[in-house]
């Protein structure tokens, strides 16, 4: 009689009622993501590139007249943003598809160098331009912490998986890609307070002008601060690093020197 030490396999259990849901409900916010973006590449993005910001409907291009009156450098840094950030728009989605990054690795690393090119490109014109939005300061310190954070985050995934870091790769490409969904987040809520200050408006008189410039004054920190805030949230429920203030490699020797003093 012989007897064998390999332990039986386990059957596959087949995934759970929540776990079903969890997927299915991750497919409807990744198509969600999608459209919503292809949405705002074809009417926000591409209405900035079809002539000159003189000759540009004001209903399709609301900055065009107003970024007509800046110097030359200051317009082209314009087209450049919109190009930019629209090529991040339309690759971003496709870097959280799961099924392609197992299927076609390749494909998946050359879409991943053409969204960071589109954020670099985009958030350094979108630095040249900060200065002359019409928001005044408040647009100033709100879209240029939104340029700034937008490259940066970026660097952060693009270095994290030259080293090797997959998953803080993966949680700075979330970070990321929150900070590019907000040329879609920025004129929902644009729509959003509009609409709002006409419903509290009731039946008086209802200036359109002054009501989107006021929305678009809530809109320079509004369109972003969310997005970081829930990408945040979506990273720790996920098991990825989280942000860190201090260093805990670096804060380690610290910790055990001041502790060997004691």
């Amino acid at each position: 009689m012989t007897t064998s030490t390999d332990a039986p396999a386990r059957p596959q259990r087949p995934p759970t009622v929540a776990r079903r849901r969890r997927r299915a409900t991750g497919r409807v916010g990744w198509v969600a993501v999608l459209l919503t973006a292809l949405a705002i590449v074809a009417y926000s993005a591409v209405p900035y590139l079809m002539g000159s910001l003189e000759e540009l409907d004001p209903d399709r291009a609301p900055l065009a007249s107003a970024y007509s009156q800046t110097p030359p450098v200051v317009q082209v840094a314009l087209v450049v943003h919109v190009v930019g950030a629209a090529v991040a728009l339309l690759t971003g989605p496709f870097q959280f598809w799961a099924g392609a990054r197992r299927r076609f690795p390749r494909l998946h690393r050359w879409l991943g160098r053409t969204y960071l090119s589109g954020v670099l490109v985009g958030g350094l014109a979108a630095l040249v331009m900060a200065p002359w939005n019409t928001a005044g300061m408040i647009g100033f310190l709100g879209f240029g912490s939104l340029g700034v954070l937008w490259i940066w985050t970026g660097w952060r995934a693009y270095r994290s998986i030259r080293s090797g870091d997959v998953r803080s790769h993966q949680a700075w490409m979330i970070r990321s890609f929150a900070l590019t969904y907000a040329a879609v987040t920025l004129r929902t809520w644009t729509g959003v307070l509009v609409a709002a200050q006409a419903f509290a408006a009731g039946d008086g008189a209802f200036d359109v002008d002054a009501a989107f410039q006021n929305a678009y004054y809530a809109v320079t920190f509004l369109a972003w601060v969310p997005n970081v805030l829930v990408a945040e949230w979506m990273v720790r429920r996920r098991g990825l690093p989280s942000v860190r203030i201090v260093d805990p490699v670096g804060a380690a020797p610290q910790a055990a020197q001041g502790a060997g003093r004691r």
